[in-house]
């Protein structure tokens, strides 16, 4: 008898057990989400500023090539600025229309915060996470520009004064020329698009695109074409940035799970790209 009363005790108690060991996870909300992913676009803002404090040799000299890159087109900046804004007029209208909106702060973060939010309500990770990248790279980058635009304090084309000229912290917007910022928003997105996509001339349609409002605003004089070049550099090295955390935040990507052991394994730093002091543009490696 004690032991049917002890199997019989074990017997009704075995479901309570059972469940009390499920462990289910309650429901994402599209509140939780959006507070994760505002964490998320802070904390990848501020990684992406502390990374050059962990620069190693490898680094440091792709940074060197960058500037070097970047005072080779400087070198020829009066010739290719004069080149280029003498061929305005044969561009179309709407192109020339296209590369100053969509590259004013304004409508790119709109653009952007539109990515996110029809990632958040349809509860797409892997566009949620793209709306992250796009909106905290832009964010990262935005700010650096202004910081520098300031700080060096490059005469604008259209002023008249050269391409020599600098006076840092001038808060007239003609001493507001390196880098561009439209060359850097505008990329910054186009670079981040691009990630989705494996095909390289599906990312070379992308790139080009998004260096039209770069391009728009040395047709218009207001930046010369090693402006442009360092922002696009910037633009590069921020999303890069930016993405590699957001590897740790984030299950889906834009890449299966194949694809994605690959990407981290090979990614090594932050700054993936390749400036050769002979080399009048920018190097990427996908």
């Amino acid at each position: 008898m004690r032991y049917l009363l002890l199997f019989t005790i074990l017997l009704l108690a075995k479901p309570s057990f059972a469940q009390d060991s499920l462990v289910v996870d309650p429901p994402q909300t599209k509140w939780n989400m959006f507070k994760y992913d505002v964490g998320s676009m802070f904390t990848g803002i501020g990684y992406s500023y502390a990374r050059p404090f962990h620069w190693q040799g490898r680094q440091w000299a792709q940074f060197g090539g960058v500037v070097a890159g970047t005072a080779l087109v400087y070198t020829a900046d009066y010739e290719t600025s004069k080149f280029i804004r003498a061929n305005r007029e044969s561009v179309p209208n709407w192109i020339r229309d296209y590369g100053e909106i969509y590259g004013s702060p304004e409508n790119n973060f709109l653009a952007t915060s539109g990515v996110y939010l029809f990632g958040l309500f349809t509860k797409n990770e892997k566009l949620r996470r793209t709306g992250v990248l796009l909106v905290a790279s832009a964010a990262s980058s935005g700010l650096l520009q202004q910081v520098l635009k300031s700080a060096v304090g490059r005469a604008r084309p259209e002023s008249g004064l050269g391409k020599d000229t600098f006076d840092p912290f001038n808060s007239n917007r003609r001493f507001h020329s390196f880098p561009s910022g439209h060359a850097l928003l505008a990329f910054t997105n186009a670079y981040a698009i691009g990630k989705q996509f494996k095909s390289p001339w599906a990312k070379a349609g992308i790139y080009t695109i998004g260096a039209i409002p770069g391009i728009s605003r040395i047709w218009d004089g207001q930046h010369w074409l090693s402006d442009f070049v360092f922002a696009i550099a910037i633009s590069v090295a921020t999303v890069e940035s930016i993405d590699r955390y957001l590897d740790r935040k984030y299950d889906k990507k834009y890449n299966d799970a194949a694809e994605r052991q690959a990407y981290l394994k090979d990614k090594k730093m932050s700054l993936d790209l390749n400036f050769g002091a002979g080399t009048v543009g920018v190097v990427m490696s996908f």
